[in-house]
């Protein structure tokens, strides 16, 4: 797949130029990709068999999409929303933390 996702984490293998087996990829969503992102972009990923969690990043909200990988090959969608939410990576033996995403980064509300 010919993209450059924001984020990846990868299971050993990983060259400079491509990475061939990631677990997790991250993409910060904007209005003119979101479509993209979510629909040609998420089913070319889907086909990445060590590929398990793609989080969908908002930038206009403190909200994450977390796509995660199930058993039977679906794939389950969870949203995480506000800085006290946590999402837990299961496959990479974590959790990230919303507020930490968006420190520095949203303004607070007046």
């Amino acid at each position: 797949v010919g993209f450059r996702p924001l984020l990846k984490f990868v299971n050993f293998q990983y060259s400079t130029r491509f990475c061939t087996n990631p677990a997790l990829i991250v993409e910060v969503l904007s209005p003119s990709t979101a479509a993209y992102d979510r629909g040609l972009k998420f089913q070319l990923y889907r086909q990445i068999p060590s590929l398990n969690d793609y989080l969908l990043v908002h930038c206009d909200d403190v909200l994450i999409e977390h796509y995660s990988r199930q058993p039977n090959e679906g794939w389950l969608l969870h949203e995480y929303r506000g800085p006290g939410a946590r999402i837990p990576l299961t496959n990479l033996d974590c959790e990230l933390h919303l507020g930490a995403v968006y420190d520095g980064v949203m303004d607070e509300p007046g």
